[in-house]
């Protein structure tokens, strides 16, 4: 079953998921809204300090358009703008825990492989 999104045809549900979530930063800010909510943008840099803010600007923006999170602007001077996951956002936890799990998994064989490696060396 086709479904249209952002003027695009996605034939999966697959690869519609992807298109909202994939990113070089959707996941981690996902993470962090997880850990903590709500977050201000200089809250989010402190858990992602690779992060350039106009990127890290960027992918919020699409996060919000997506609905995965919502924005809060507060009335006051400065501006006070805040982030959490929505309501479809939430549903993500699972998702993001398992990424997560598959990465502490993934860096532990790495390990192994390159002490594998370092012994056949000797």
């Amino acid at each position: 079953m086709e479904t249209q999104y952002k003027e695009k045809t996605f034939f999966t549900s697959k690869d519609l998921a992807l298109s909202v979530i994939g990113g070089r930063w959707k996941i981690a800010i996902i993470w962090c809204l997880l850990q903590q909510s709500p977050l201000r943008l200089s809250e989010i840099q402190k858990y992602l300090p690779d992060v350039n803010q106009r990127m890290l600007i960027r992918q919020l923006r699409e996060l919000e358009e997506d609905k995965i999170i919502t924005r809060y602007v507060y009335p006051v001077v400065p501006p006070k703008v805040e982030y959490e996951l929505g309501e479809i956002g939430l549903l993500l936890e699972p998702v993001v825990t398992s990424i997560c799990d598959w990465g502490d998994n993934f860096r532990e064989y790495l390990e192994k492989d390159v002490n594998k490696n370092q012994l056949n060396k000797i």
